[in-house]
């Protein structure tokens, strides 16, 4: 499959175990097509981080920065595991914004995102990042469900 199909993939990460499928769909296509692979965390700071704060407010994000290089580092190396080239990117804002915007701008081909699968009242209340990229973006996503707790404990 070694074609021209995908040149440049974003896979977004949270860094939860929810989307390690989607790392590795994203990684595999990346593999078989010789695509670059853009391993993209987004630091929620539009309610996360209060404009209000003061106290705590750099040690928070701080720790919210390490989180998200930790995650594009994982991909990294799940990547490079893969003889994949992966470029790590940490930004800073609304996630789904942020992922649109940024797969625009490198001219990617593909994002690739896992979801939890979250229905009714809990997506009402928490919102689906995943479902807001699909909804917005003009470039083709890819949303890999991650396993189901009965999945995972069998």
């Amino acid at each position: 499959m070694n074609g021209n199909l995908y040149k440049n993939i974003v896979i977004a990460t949270d860094g939860s175990i929810n989307t390690r499928r989607a790392i590795s769909y994203g990684i595999e296509l990346a593999k078989l097509s010789g695509a670059t692979v853009y391993a993209l965390y987004v630091i929620d700071t539009r309610s996360t981080i209060s404009e209000t704060w003061t106290i705590g407010r750099d040690m928070i994000y701080n720790i919210m920065k390490s989180d998200g290089e930790k995650a594009v580092s994982e991909v990294k190396a799940i990547g490079e595991a893969s003889v994949v080239e992966v470029k790590e990117v940490v930004l800073d804002g609304c996630p789904s914004s942020e992922i649109i915007k940024f797969a625009e701008s490198i001219n990617a081909d593909l994002i690739v995102m896992g979801t939890l699968g979250a229905s009714g009242l809990e997506r009402f209340l928490i919102g689906s990042v995943a479902e807001k990229v699909v909804r917005g973006s003009k470039i083709p996503v890819l949303v890999v469900r991650g396993r189901s707790r009965s999945e995972t404990s069998s």
